[in-house]
C-alpha cells in the first residue's frame, strides 16, 4: 500500500549511458531479427506462451485490481484486514510485472510494432484506471494512529511490510487527503506522455541520415553506428561527418525537444508542489530518503574539480597528433587495433572475472547468460542502448545491443551486474522488499566492470596493452562520473527555472549546456556549437528524471566497495565480500543510504566524491607513464 508498491516502480528500466569504448572494427550485423540464432533472443515463453494466455493474465489482473479497490473502508478496522490486503496485492503485483513485461519487452525489440504498442497502452490505462481507483489507500492507513500502527506491525505477521508502512508514516505530511489524491491520480496517465512523446520522436519516428564516409562505405548513422563510428574510425574527418549527421538530427526538431523536456519539468514541478515539497530535486529524492544536499554537493564537488578530465584531454590530444581535439574524437583508441570481441569470448572473459566475488555469483552470472534472458544483436526498430528488466517470478530480461568493441564487452559485464542483483533480492527478499532502489542500482553494474578491468590487466605486461586498458578505467569514469555529474548539473538548473517561473527554450537549454561544457572541458577541446544539444538525446532526462546523478554517487560506491574486496588481509577482503553481497541481497529493505552504510559507504562524507575525483588523477597520470615506454 505504500508508494513502493505503486505501479510506478513496476516499470523502471536502467538505460546504459555510453560509457566505455575502444577502436574495434564492427562484427556481423543482421539485417532482420529471424537471421538471429534463438540462442541470442529474449524467449518470451517464460512469461507466456502466447497472447491467449496473456489476456488471461491480464483478465486476471483486472480482477485482482477490482477486489482490492473493494477494500475501500475496510483496512483501518483490524490488523487481519491489513494484512490479508497486503498479502492480495503482493499477488496482483506479481502477475502485473508478466502482464506489463510481456508486451513491453516485445515492444522495444521493435518499435514500430503498433499492435504490440496497442497492447501496453491496454496495460498502461488499466494502470491507471487502477490508481485512480485506490488511490484512497494512503490516506485511509494515515488515519490509523501511528501508536496503532506501530502496534500492528510488530507482529511478525507484518515483518515483510514494515519497513514500508513505516515509511509511509515517514512521507506522511506529503500524501494528501483522499479527494486530493484522486483528482491526482487522474493525471498519471498523461504524466507518461512527456516520456512517451519522446520515445515517439527519438526511436520510432526518428530517420538518421546515410552517409558516405573517405573509405567509400555508406553507413546509416544510426545511435549503434554512430558510437561504433567514433570508436573505431581513424579518420578524424569520417568522425566529424558521424557527429554532425547525428546530431543535426536532434538540432534539426531542437525547439520539439525543448518543448517535451520543458513539459517534463513543468509536470514535476506541479507534482512536487501538490504534495508540499519545496522543489522538483525534493519530491523526488525523499521518495529514497535522500538529504537533498548529496545532490547539490555533487554537482559543486565535481564542477570544482575537473582538473584531471582537462589533462586526460590534453594528454589525447598530444597523442594521437591532433591539431585540434573535438569531442568526436574523445571515444577513438589511443592505438591502431583490429580487435573485436566474439560475443561468446566476452561472455567467458565476465564470468572468469567475477571470480573474487565467489562461486555461488558465477553460477548464477553462468545461467543468465546460457541463453533466453539476453537479447544480443541490433535490428532495425530495436530500441537503442542496453538494460536489465525484472520480471518477478520468472528472472531479469536483458537487453544489448553488441557490436564487438570492448566497450560492449564493458556493457555486457555492466548489465548482468544489474541481473545478478536482482536475482540475489529475489532469492532473499519478500515481494514486497525485492526491488531495490535507483540510488544503489548501479553500484552492481559498475562493479562487474571495475572487476572486468582489472582481470584484464592482470593477463598482460603488454605496456601498449595495460595503456588501453587505463583508458577504458579512464572512459568509465568520464562517462559514469564526470558526464553524469555535468548532466546532474544541467537538470537541476533548468528545473529551477521552471520552478522560478521563467522561460526554457532551445536557446536558453543549449547556453546552459554551453556553460557546463565550458566548466568541465575548459580550452582543452574545440567549442563544437552542436555538443550543446547532448541534452536531446539523453532518454534519462525525459524518461526518469533526476536519475543519472545516481551513476556518479553509485560510482564513488562501487570504487570504495570495490578498494574493500581488492585490498587488505585475506580477512579483511573476505568480510568486505560478505558485506557487499549482502547489499545485493537485501533488496529494497531499507533506505538506500543506510545500505551503504551497512556496507561501508558514507555518500554524506565529501571525502567520498574527493575520492574518485584522485583517483582519476591517479589513473591519468598512470597512463601517462605507461605511454612513455611505448616507442
Amino acid at each position: 500500500m505504500s508508494k513502493k508498491n505503486q505501479f510506478v516502480t513496476l516499470i523502471k528500466i536502467f538505460s546504459l549511458i555510453l560509457i566505455l569504448i575502444t577502436s574495434m572494427n564492427a562484427q556481423q550485423k543482421y539485417s532482420s531479427r529471424d537471421e538471429i540464432p534463438e540462442k541470442y533472443k529474449w524467449n518470451f515463453n517464460d512469461i507466456y506462451t502466447s497472447w491467449d494466455e496473456w489476456q488471461k493474465g491480464f483478465n486476471d489482473l483486472e480482477k485482482m485490481m477490482d477486489e482490492v479497490a473493494s477494500l475501500k473502508g475496510t483496512l483501518s478496522k483490524s490488523p487481519e484486514n491489513l494484512l490479508s490486503a497486503l498479502k492480495l496485492q503482493d499477488e496482483m503485483n506479481i502477475l502485473s510485472y508478466k502482464v506489463y513485461r510481456y508486451p513491453q519487452l516485445m515492444r522495444d525489440t521493435d518499435t514500430r510494432d503498433q499492435e504490440v504498442s496497442s497492447k501496453l497502452q491496454q496495460v498502461q490505462i488499466l494502470f491507471s484506471k487502477f490508481g485512480t481507483a485506490t488511490s484512497w489507500i494512503n490516506p485511509e492507513l494515515l488515519q490509523i494512529p501511528w501508536d496503532t500502527m506501530k502496534e500492528w506491525i510488530s507482529n511478525p505477521d507484518f515483518a515483510a511490510y514494515k519497513f514500508n508502512l513505516e515509511d509511509l508514516f515517514r512521507q506522511q505530511k506529503h500524501v494528501l487527503d483522499e479527494d486530493k489524491e484522486t483528482i491526482l491520480s487522474y493525471f498519471s496517465q498523461a504524466n507518461s506522455s512527456p516520456g512517451n512523446i519522446y520515445t515517439e520522436i527519438s526511436t520510432t519516428d526518428i530517420k538518421f541520415p546515410t552517409v558516405k564516409l573517405s573509405t567509400g562505405e555508406e553507413i546509416k548513422m544510426t545511435s549503434g553506428n554512430y558510437s561504433l563510428t567514433l570508436a573505431t574510425n581513424e579518420n578524424q574527418e569520417d568522425r566529424k561527418i558521424a557527429f554532425e549527421s547525428h546530431y543535426n538530427v536532434y538540432k534539426e526538431y531542437e525547439n520539439t525537444y525543448a518543448s517535451i523536456y520543458t513539459g517534463v519539468c513543468q509536470r514535476d514541478w506541479a507534482n512536487a508542489q501538490a504534495r508540499n515539497y519545496t522543489s522538483s530535486l525534493h519530491a523526488t529524492l525523499d521518495g529514497n530518503n535522500i538529504p537533498v544536499n548529496v545532490y547539490e554537493n555533487l554537482v559543486s564537488t565535481v564542477k570544482a574539480n575537473t582538473e584531471p578530465l582537462k589533462k586526460y584531454n590534453l594528454l589525447r590530444k598530444k597523442v594521437l597528433g591532433l591539431e585540434k581535439y573535438h569531442t568526436y574524437d574523445g571515444s577513438i583508441s589511443l592505438f591502431e587495433s583490429d580487435k573485436t570481441y566474439d560475443y561468446e569470448e566476452a561472455s567467458k572473459m565476465v564470468i572468469e572475472s567475477v571470480a573474487p566475488l565467489g562461486k555461488e555469483y558465477q553460477s548464477k552470472l553462468e545461467k543468465a547468460l546460457s541463453g533466453g534472458w539476453l537479447d544480443v544483436y541490433e535490428t532495425d526498430g530495436k530500441r537503442s542502448g542496453a538494460y536489465s528488466a525484472n520480471v518477478y517470478g520468472v528472472h531479469p530480461y536483458m537487453l544489448l545491443n553488441y557490436n564487438g568493441t570492448l566497450r560492449s564487452v564493458f556493457t555486457l559485464g555492466h548489465e548482468l551486474g544489474h541481473t545478478i542483483h536482482t536475482v540475489l533480492a529475489n532469492e532473499n527478499q519478500p515481494f514486497s522488499t525485492a526491488s531495490y532502489t535507483i540510488f544503489v542500482a548501479e553500484v552492481a553494474s559498475t562493479f562487474n566492470e571495475a572487476l572486468l578491468l582489472d582481470y584484464l590487466m592482470s593477463k598482460t605486461d603488454d605496456p601498449k596493452v595495460r595503456a588501453s586498458l587505463l583508458k577504458q578505467a579512464i572512459d568509465n569514469l568520464t562517462g559514469s562520473f564526470y558526464f553524469q555529474s555535468l548532466l546532474a548539473d544541467f537538470e537541476l538548473q533548468v528545473h529551477k527555472l521552471v520552478e522560478d517561473g521563467k522561460p526554457v527554450t532551445a536557446k536558453v537549454l543549449n547556453g546552459i549546456m554551453e556553460d557546463l561544457y565550458n566548466a568541465y572541458y575548459g580550452d582543452s577541446m574545440e567549442k563544437d556549437e552542436l555538443i550543446n544539444s547532448v541534452w536531446a538525446r539523453i532518454p534519462h532526462m525525459y524518461r526518469t528524471p533526476f536519475y543519472v546523478y545516481q551513476y556518479a554517487t553509485c560510482f564513488a560506491s562501487s570504487a570504495q566497495l570495490y578498494k574493500s574486496i581488492t585490498t587488505g588481509t585475506e580477512s579483511e577482503k573476505e568480510s568486505a565480500k560478505e558485506k557487499y553481497l549482502n547489499l545485493l541481497k537485501s533488496g529494497g529493505s531499507d533506505y538506500p543510504m543506510e545500505l551503504l552504510k551497512t556496507a561501508g559507504v558514507d555518500l554524506s562524507k565529501p571525502e567520498t566524491i574527493n575520492a574518485v575525483v584522485e583517483q582519476m588523477n591517479d589513473l591519468v597520470s598512470r597512463l601517462e607513464e605507461e605511454l612513455k615506454k611505448i616507442k
